[in-house]
């Protein structure tokens, strides 16, 4: 194992990270039928279209980068260390962080459904704490694999020391495995559980990505990457413009699923050729990026929120000032959440300040 730190590999992980923040916002204000959103006037193409793009592989790039992180963790700690600090940073923020802020989340949601008209006062606090998971689902689908890595690690390790083997034609082919992925444990109307595809997308990390031969085949090969992501999003895009993106019938094509892996492919090769390097601003992306996901959520939809209550604003209007308030509000929140013992366990999995989560690399 080098000791060199793998920096692209960070910046990739903060890539997926702020690409979730800006997807939230577009979403949330999406005009062609994705649930969730709030109510507006008019559509706006040029969103709706950067929203049909990103979907299909954003997910998937962050349980890749998930997988790789999971192989580098379990170098430094035992199985039972791993599980024990999986625990504390995902499973504590996504169940015991609900009661302290993502409550906020299930009660906008009831206002956009109509439930507060009809739920007892007394009620609503618990149904939105039930109710305000929203998009911590990831961190509870990473749990999980991280469970099911401890307990089947031997024989996945044996899968790992074959990885190291692939090339450009068999990383290309792991495409099937996703379209494959694609297919299975897909939770009803909660769409976003896609158990199949995203544990495939995590075992690829592990296994395969985590060697750094792998990576640099993939960077002498990323136009070509790039080329077939170009073509394969092309047809994608030509075939599912306009629709909701989220529906089986589009994530379930293999047209939609080669496109997103072609182009997780191409960001990894493009991503080692280009951000293996550090700076200031990197670094503080880095140790923050894990705590902008876990808040962002609750503050974008307090925001939009407000904007839809209190003012008469235009859709594009709306959007640009959701985006800043989110984004600022994030950053503010997270530093001063940190800096409070008990908040910042309950809240981002951290024990003291200096534990500020980061990708094991």
């Amino acid at each position: 194992m080098s000791d060199k730190r793998r920096y692209y590999i960070d910046n990739i992980r903060s890539f997926g990270v702020i690409l979730v923040l800006i997807y939230h916002v577009f979403y949330i204000y999406n005009g062609i039928g994705v649930l969730g959103g709030f109510p507006i006037s008019q559509s706006i193409g040029i969103f709706d279209d950067f929203s049909t793009i990103v979907y299909p592989w954003m997910m998937i790039l962050l349980f890749v980068a998930a997988g790789i992180a999971a192989k580098f963790s379990l170098e430094k700690r035992t199985g039972k260390q791993f599980i024990s600090e999986r625990l504390r940073k995902l499973i504590i923020p996504s169940v015991l962080g609900v009661f302290v802020v993502h409550w906020v989340t299930g009660y906008i949601n009831m206002y956009l459904g109509g439930g507060l008209s009809i739920i007892p006062s007394f009620l609503v606090y618990p149904i939105s704490v039930l109710a305000g998971s929203g998009h911590l689902w990831f961190a509870h689908v990473l749990f999980l694999y991280s469970v099911v890595l401890f307990l089947f690690r031997k024989p996945i390790d044996r899968l790992k020391k074959s990885g190291e083997r692939a090339n450009l034609i068999i990383s290309l082919a792991f495409g099937i495995l996703i379209w494959l992925g694609a297919q299975t444990l897909n939770m009803p109307v909660i769409t976003v559980y896609r158990f199949g595809i995203y544990f495939v997308a995590f075992i690829i990390g592990y296994c395969v990505f985590s060697h750094e031969s792998i990576i640099k085949k993939l960077e002498k090969s990323r136009y070509i990457s790039l080329a077939l992501t170009i073509v394969f999003g092309v047809v994608y895009f030509v075939l599912f413009r306009k629709m909701n993106y989220t529906e089986p019938v589009v994530l379930k094509n293999i047209i939609t699923n080669f496109y997103a892996w072609c182009a997780v492919l191409a960001i990894f090769g493009f991503g080692r050729r280009y951000l293996d390097k550090e700076n200031a601003f990197s670094r503080y992306l880095v140790t923050n990026s894990y705590g902008y996901y876990i808040l962002h959520y609750p503050i974008l939809m307090c925001s939009a929120y407000l904007l839809h209550i209190y003012t008469d604003l235009g859709v594009l209007a709306k959007i640009f000032i959701t985006l800043i308030m989110e984004v600022v509000l994030t950053i503010v929140a997270n530093e001063i959440i940190k800096r409070i013992p008990l908040v910042r366990y309950l809240v981002l999995g951290i024990k003291r300040r200096k534990n500020e989560i980061q990708i094991d690399n």
